[in-house]
């Protein structure tokens, strides 16, 4: 059995997880995260430094409680992680420093994790996880993108958003309705009893130079754009806002846009396997018509499981837990944390010396 203490504080989620894996099988022994959204909530966002400022008041506390409930000593462990790239700048310096200095302290290997890994290696906490290859759509606060993950472990992204991610245009269609932060869950609460027909909006294309469309990408300028411009109409025209309609078919057709997109690119690459991660993974609507849509074309889904959708570091224990597996032995201790950094690039983060 391998053990592992993963720490994530890649933006505004304190959390710490004990995870374990027995005859390859991922179990989370301890989770723990602080949530920090009441707070930014009234800011309307994030706020970098409140956000860095409470990552050091809860990760210590975090820690130490994880470790108690799971009765293991950071001697025990087989190693320590923590994501170090991308995100929030002096957030991540919070869990890279702190899992360094623990790993250093008790002479355990430090595992730096990117965090798109992290989400890609959710579905693996699922109780029955995919086997690759497999087609994921990582859908979150701060990105949107298609990856195809194979047996060897290469991930290849084949579409991704051009602008604003799906979790940011939640935000900011939420902002623009008054519905509050954060986007997503306050827009699916007001579209519970909404029409999602009731408002023709337009599935967003990127043009590619050439001429055509890139088929698998994504953008949500547009759409925002319509819903503000439906917005203005209907204030022009009534005093009061249809909030459950305008909030339905907003949700509707961003889960339509990203389920037809996902599934033209299974398709195409010839996969059978859609699997489905990140905060926006949470959304009821998004969940229920990648299932039946999928379920048509005879694709298999696996969905991460829902406490494990949003921020955590379970995730981040996981994709430790696979790295350990393929024979990575450790990140060097020298490594800082990287604001971006791309995806492809993640085997970086386990050369010496470090790329950042």
């Amino acid at each position: 059995m391998a053990l592992v203490l993963a720490l994530e504080t890649s933006c505004d989620e304190s959390a710490a997880a004990v995870v374990a894996s027995r005859d390859g099988d991922c179990q989370v022994l301890s989770s723990r995260i602080a949530s920090q959204v009441e707070e930014h909530a009234r800011w309307g966002g994030v706020v970098p430094e409140i956000a860095s400022r409470r990552h050091v008041e809860a990760l210590p506390v975090l820690v130490e409680t994880v470790l108690a409930e799971t009765g293991v000593t950071v001697g025990d462990l087989d190693a320590v992680a923590a994501t170090v790239a991308p995100g929030l700048a002096g957030a991540l310096m919070v869990a890279s420093v702190t899992g360094r200095s623990l790993a250093a302290l008790h002479g355990r290997p430090f595992i730096g994790v990117h965090h798109l890994e992290g989400h890609l290696a959710s579905v693996q906490l699922a109780d029955r996880s995919p086997e690759a290859p497999y087609l994921v759509l990582l859908v979150s606060g701060g990105h949107t993108e298609l990856i195809r993950v194979d047996r060897s472990g290469g991930m290849l992204r084949l579409g991704r958003s051009h602008d604003d991610a799906a979790g940011e245009a939640f935000d900011k269609v939420a902002r623009l309705l008054g519905l509050g932060y954060p986007g997503g869950p306050a827009i699916q609460t007001a579209a519970e009893s909404g029409d999602p027909q009731r408002f023709p909006l337009p599935k967003g294309r990127v043009s590619r130079p050439e001429g055509g469309f890139y088929p698998y990408d994504f953008s949500f300028s547009g759409l925002k754009t319509a819903m503000l411009r439906t917005v203005e109409k209907l204030r022009s025209d009534q005093s009061e806002l249809p909030l459950a309609d305008l909030a339905a078919s907003f949700e509707q057709v961003v889960a339509e846009v990203l389920v037809e997109r996902s599934l033209r690119c299974a398709r195409d690459q010839g996969l059978d396997q859609l699997v489905m991660v990140g905060g926006v993974a949470a959304n009821r609507r998004l969940r229920s018509l990648v299932t039946e849509q999928a379920e048509a074309l005879n694709l298999g889904v696996t969905i991460a499981p829902l406490k494990f959708c949003t921020d955590n570091a379970a995730m981040i224990g996981a994709a430790a837990l696979t790295r350990l597996a393929r024979t990575v032995t450790a990140s060097s201790l020298e490594i800082g944390v990287a604001p971006r950094w791309s995806l492809d690039q993640a085997d970086d983060l386990y050369k010496t010396p470090p790329p950042f």
